[in-house]
């Protein structure tokens, strides 16, 4: 062995596993994990019925800790998740309303999880789990080790939301026939892929969450870069010869940086923002304002225009009629201080 350098991936139950009255220091999110919402006054009302507490949904898993005691709680990862819907439930706090239902599966046994907002008509534990769960199914590329994806096109890497492409290195060959396969490494903030240059779909995409050890070792090629994966992803050993032989050493340097990198803030790819919540409509009421205006009465604006036309008591024959450019029409003669417009105004 010419070289190595082992760092072991950090815990990765957070999005896999389901537990069950965990210490205080398991509720503490872990590195790259963080809060998206936090609702207080929801039931766990499966298995805590009639017992309020608080819900944390965060980029990696569902977090409800029982308001009377912490001891009491629960920790339920996406990756253990089947479905997520809506159904009516019996809720000692609140009767019969609409619940979220969380089925799962975890270690061959399914379970399923009732929670009930204790909040009236807010859809928001509903909408935000949802929401959230849909993004973390629909980002698994930055987290799941896949084998001949659809991850290139056109010899170029299809880039994922927050990645970037650090490098890319031609004359990589893959070790894993007895012959190897030429291809080319992408270097990126998220995960190391190669493919071979005579055949896009036959490559492999390995996220640093992933990745148990960078390594050189021997092999029948020569030294190889040597790439283990975690349990969880197969306990895959990848062997890749780099040409010339003598980038090897700056390639393996560049690979074990990345990961170290990525290690200390991982990048999971959950993508989801809360939208800020509506105004209450006692916020959108405006007092009222009385202007302080002062209004001129003049004879003109006072007179009933209606009453002038009508109440012509000294009339005792019809007037002349005259054009009105106003009207652009003849008519008869209005009463003397009346006007056409005066008239109109009060339609």
């Amino acid at each position: 062995m010419m070289g190595s350098a082992t760092k072991e991936a950090d815990n990765e139950w957070h999005d896999k596993e389901i537990r069950f009255d965990i210490k205080v220091e398991q509720l503490v999110l872990r590195r790259g994990e963080f809060v998206i919402d936090s609702m207080s006054s929801i039931e766990d009302t499966k298995g805590n019925n009639g017992e309020s507490g608080e819900m944390r949904i965060t980029n990696l898993r569902l977090i409800w800790v029982s308001t009377a005691n912490y001891k009491t709680n629960l920790s339920i990862g996406y990756g253990s998740v089947i479905n997520i819907n809506i159904r009516t439930a019996n809720s000692r706090l609140r009767g019969t309303t609409q619940a979220l239902y969380v089925l799962t599966k975890f270690n061959g046994s399914r379970f399923e999880f009732i929670f009930t907002n204790l909040v009236r008509d807010s859809p928001r534990l509903f909408t935000t789990v949802q929401a959230v769960f849909r993004a973390y199914d629909t980002s698994k590329m930055y987290r799941e080790l896949k084998l001949r994806g659809a991850v290139i096109k056109d010899k170029e890497l299809i880039i994922l939301p927050e990645e970037k492409v650090f490098n890319k290195i031609p004359g990589v060959w893959n070790l894993s026939a007895d012959q190897g396969n030429l291809g080319t490494f992408f270097l990126t903030n998220v995960r190391v892929v190669w493919h071979a240059n005579l055949a896009e779909n036959f490559n492999v995409s390995i996220p640093y969450i992933q990745i148990k050890s960078v390594r050189v070792r021997e092999s029948k090629f020569g030294p190889a870069l040597v790439l283990s994966t975690s349990t969880r992803s197969g306990s895959y050993v990848l062997g890749f010869r780099v040409d010339p032989a003598e980038k090897l050493g700056l390639v393996h340097k560049e690979v074990q940086a990345l990961y170290d990198t990525y290690s200390a803030d991982p990048v999971f790819g959950v993508q989801y923002s809360v939208e800020e919540q509506a105004p209450q409509l006692q916020d959108l009421k405006v007092p009222q304002v009385v202007d302080d205006v002062e209004i001129v009465d003049t004879e003109e604006s006072s007179r009933d225009a209606l009453a002038a036309y009508y109440a012509d008591g000294s009339k005792g024959f019809d007037r002349d009629p005259a054009l009105n450019p106003y009207l652009g029409l003849a008519v008869e003669t209005l009463q003397e201080g009346v006007t056409m417009e005066n008239l109109w105004s009060v339609l």
